[in-house]
């Protein structure tokens, strides 16, 4: 049964951004996270506190639309996604020499979209199941369900671990899902100009978003240092589900093997594939 309602622009508690400082030899390589479509920093956090535990700094923004009503993600647009992670990563390039993005589903989307638009700023991608287009039937009808209603099905909380929710809308905002239409359009054609090491985590089973978006955006870069990590044990919001662990371990190792100074670690998760 769903709480009371949230005052107009009020934030959802649990969903607020966050930021944490960097300390050690790492202190001066920044990761910007960025959580999925309906989704809040609540999904990334414990992502993000392994980071800072590890010396990174770490920063993650709430988009703009989320964590509120799902109704105000309806009056959000692409461009101030866009515009809000570019902001993100300046403030936290600004403190230090290098910044990794890493970004679940939709948030995937955003970081190789600045990954394109600014190839000389971005270190390496971090990404986890993300998303560049969706196979589902009723995505068909997406223009007509818009001008409809302003809500379907919800997507949020494709957790396998028992007792784990994702702090998502309970309804997903369909105007909004125009917007990242768009957003997955662009992302596509300029996949050419992502030329940063990329390493993806991909649940095998996802019940969001298919795995073969990892295909394609794989095949798409021309980054020549890319990585691919599937994941046998999580569904969609794997930063929260079983395989959480692999990804904060394997995305510290992949960061510092690239780093100026830092030397390849031992072994890489076996479950990798460099291509």
């Amino acid at each position: 049964m769903p709480g009371p309602a949230l005052p107009a622009g009020a934030v959802m508690p649990g969903a607020e951004p966050f930021a944490f400082p960097g300390s050690g030899p790492d202190a001066r390589t920044g990761v910007l996270l960025v959580h999925g479509f309906t989704g809040t920093p609540m999904s990334m956090r414990p992502w993000g506190e392994h980071l800072a535990e590890a010396g990174f700094s770490v920063r993650c923004p709430l988009l703009p639309g989320h964590g509120t009503r799902w109704q105000d993600a309806n009056v959000s647009t692409h461009d101030q996604w866009t515009t809000a992670i570019g902001a993100a990563f300046d403030a936290l390039r600004a403190d230090c020499d290098q910044v990794f993005v890493g970004g679940l589903s939709m948030g995937g989307t955003l970081a190789t979209r600045l990954a394109e638009v600014r190839p000389d700023d971005v270190a390496g991608l971090m990404l986890v199941n993300p998303s560049l287009f969706t196979q589902r039937l009723d995505a068909k009808l997406l223009p007509m369900i818009a001008r409809l209603t302003g809500s379907w099905a919800p997507i949020g909380s494709d957790i396998k671990k028992p007792g784990i929710t994702e702090l998502a809308y309970p309804k997903l905002p369909t105007r909004a899902m125009l917007q990242l239409r768009q957003l997955w359009a662009v992302t596509r054609a300029d996949l050419p100009r992502v030329t940063t090491p990329v390493i993806v985590f991909h649940s095998a089973e996802d019940h969001v978003v298919e795995p073969v978006n990892t295909q394609v955006l794989l095949d798409g870069v021309s980054s020549t240092d890319t990585t691919e990590v599937v994941l046998r044990n999580s569904y969609h919001v794997a930063t929260l589900d079983n395989d959480a662990p692999e990804i904060f371990a394997g995305s510290v190792d992949w960061m510092r093997a690239r780093m100026p100074t830092g030397e390849a670690p031992a072994g890489e998760s076996p479950s990798a594939e460099a291509r």
